[in-house]
């Protein structure tokens, strides 16, 4: 894990901590090439909209990530993440569909000449 979750973490946002951690590692991961004040900035726009999901679905994404970062000290964030983006395992399969997709879609918005490992066309 990089040094990005807990400054997202406890910045004005409020990014609840086990979210940002996991988003971090998973866009760390799949946009290795990505700036890291870019992957703070999509893990700081995956917070607030994780804070305005609706209560229960908030309450079950928030669960869902507890419950992922506890293994994840237990096993090792990596393999957890691993674990849940390869294999069909419902409900926690669908948390990093989520992180990922509100990251990604956050950077190629933010950012359309994005390449597809995160970084920056070259020229």
């Amino acid at each position: 894990m990089s040094a990005v979750a807990p400054s997202v973490a406890s910045n004005r946002t409020d990014t609840p901590a086990t979210v940002a951690r996991f988003a971090d590692g998973l866009l760390s991961h799949e946009l290795p090439l990505l700036s890291d004040d870019r992957r703070r900035e999509a893990i700081e726009f995956i917070g607030r909209r994780v804070r305005v999901l609706p209560s229960l679905t908030r309450f079950g994404v928030l669960l869902i990530g507890r419950f992922l970062d506890v293994l994840g000290i237990v096993v090792g964030h990596a393999n957890v993440r691993r674990l849940v983006t390869t294999m069909p395992i419902p409900l926690l399969a669908e948390y990093p569909r989520l992180v990922r997709s509100l990251g990604f879609a956050y950077v190629w918005e933010t950012w359309p000449d994005t390449t597809v490992d995160g970084g920056r066309p070259a020229g």
